[in-house]
């Protein structure tokens, strides 16, 4: 397997992302609301041809404050170190320190690239529009 990665992917499509998110959160979602949110962040790559195996994507304001907001792999690319080279890639690229919350059960994964635990994650859901 020869992966590629890209580092603020501009080229990233709607179809390419929904594509790699459905196959980890089925689901359906809107494609003009994904666009803007895809323009809103740097997103590091993962591409295995012209198929996009893996995606970091990180908010942040340039200054104060950067987020992960996903880190995705499709599952038949998982443990191959994609998201551990998706995440070095993030941290490289971005701007600022980086916080984010942790699914339960994936702590393990970010403590063994080196983020330590920090402040506590709290969430309130909202309906996704789609």
């Amino acid at each position: 397997m020869n992966l590629r990665y890209v580092i603020d992917d501009k080229t990233l499509s709607v179809d390419s992302f929904l594509c790699l998110v459905n196959a980890v959160w089925p689901g359906t979602y809107h494609e003009f609301r994904t666009l803007e949110a895809i323009k809103n962040t740097i997103n590091i790559t993962a591409w295995d041809e012209e198929r996009l195996v893996g995606c970091a994507r990180i908010l942040t304001d340039g200054y104060f404050f950067g987020t992960i907001s996903e880190v995705l792999v499709r599952p038949d690319y998982q443990k191959q170190g994609i998201g551990k080279r998706l995440m070095e890639l993030a941290w490289e690229a971005s701007p600022t320190s980086l916080f984010f919350g942790a699914q339960p059960g994936k702590e393990e994964f970010f403590e063994k690239l080196g983020y330590t635990k920090s402040i506590q994650s709290f969430q309130r859901k909202k309906e996704r529009v789609k």
